[in-house]
């Protein structure tokens, strides 16, 4: 099959023949409809994650078409589409039967612990645990931009932090899982304010569901949350991962708030500075978030079904396998509005 590769990290990736997938026992191969374009990918690339050998494939955001089934299978059969969580769960373990397989102990991560679907086939391990039945209302496309922006600002805004209509929500960061966020609390009911430095990518949250922007570049982040929320938000999400972004989210918070951390911290950022006495003083909670276990997405279907979120806005452009070749490394830059989804190989 072809792939995109690299043999070494921050190395260039190229386009290369490499072995056809064959499906493990408990596992299956899915024919790449499409595979979203993530942050998450270059932090990987940089040798930021620990799981990665090398050389490796990334990819995690992926749809696709169900082509063979390994021994065990018996919830899919070959034809189906469906889509799969960035963590998938072992099944077995004390995480994965507590019903949180976004920690499983042994979990599976396409793109990260294997080889994952910048590829035009990819395989998939634990599939009766993990894999997602797609409606066809819902295109390989939109299902790839769910992957893991998406799903992990659902679960973060929806069930960790509980948002509910008339709440105050601070989202800082209006990337991918950024503007999901800002989407998915519109549409709890939340009144939205998003924070990012670009003023592009601040006129673009308004259009999703945002009531409220502030420039972090031009103010005081926490001062001018403070001012429009009247005291606070309720619950404040870094959807970055920066050392500025975590302390802002955490000290725009009014009392008993609570942050939630899904921004992944690295490289300089790795050890950020908490207001601890905020936290104290203010009852305050911080709270990580991880990924969403496979059987939270039908929540999350119904709501797309019917309308009431519409991911499709979120996808930017639509590239080939070879620019993603190009795009990745350059994912640290900010640039341009919407996530990238791969559908030509």
């Amino acid at each position: 099959m072809k792939a995109a590769l690299y043999t070494k990290f921050q190395s260039p990736i190229s386009i290369e023949p490499v072995a056809d997938p064959k499906a493990v026992k408990g596992g299956v191969i899915l024919k790449v409809g499409a595979t979203g374009l993530c942050r998450s990918d270059w932090h990987g690339w940089m040798g930021h994650d620990t799981d990665i050998e090398l050389p490796h494939i990334p990819g995690h955001e992926l749809a696709g078409t169900v082509i063979e089934l390994g021994a065990g299978i018996n919830k899919f059969k070959i034809g189906d589409r469906v889509t799969v969580p960035f963590v998938s769960g072992c099944g077995r373990c004390e995480q994965c039967n507590s019903g949180n397989q976004q920690v499983c102990d042994h979990q599976f991560q396409p793109g990260f612990t294997h080889w994952g679907s910048f590829a035009e086939y990819v395989g998939i391990h634990y599939a009766d645990t993990n894999l997602v039945h797609l409606p066809n209302e819902i295109s390989f496309e939109t299902a790839a931009s769910l992957g893991c922006r998406f799903i992990t600002s659902f679960r973060a805004v929806a069930h960790q932090a509980k948002t509910t209509g008339g709440n105050w929500v601070a989202v800082h960061g209006c990337g991918g899982v950024g503007l999901s966020a800002i989407m998915i609390a519109e549409a709890l009911g939340a009144q939205v304010i998003a924070v990012d430095i670009d003023d592009s990518k601040l006129a673009f949250a308004k259009t999703i569901g945002a009531h409220y922007t502030i420039n972090g570049a031009k103010e005081n982040v926490v001062e001018a949350v403070k001012e429009i929320s009247k005291g606070g938000v309720h619950v404040s999400v870094d959807a970055l991962g920066s050392k500025t972004t975590c302390f802002n989210s955490i000290a725009n918070l009014r009392k008993r708030g609570k942050h939630i951390q899904v921004g992944l911290m690295a490289g300089n950022d790795y050890l950020p500075e908490i207001p601890m006495h905020l936290v104290v003083a203010n009852e305050l909670e911080v709270i990580g978030s991880h990924g969403m276990q496979a059987h939270a997405y039908p929540e999350m279907m119904e709501m797309i079904k019917s309308g009431k979120l519409q991911p499709e806005k979120l996808i930017g452009e639509l590239i080939s396998l070879e620019e993603a070749t190009h795009l990745l490394p350059k994912m640290n830059e900010f640039q341009g509005v919407g996530v990238k989804v791969i559908n030509r190989f």
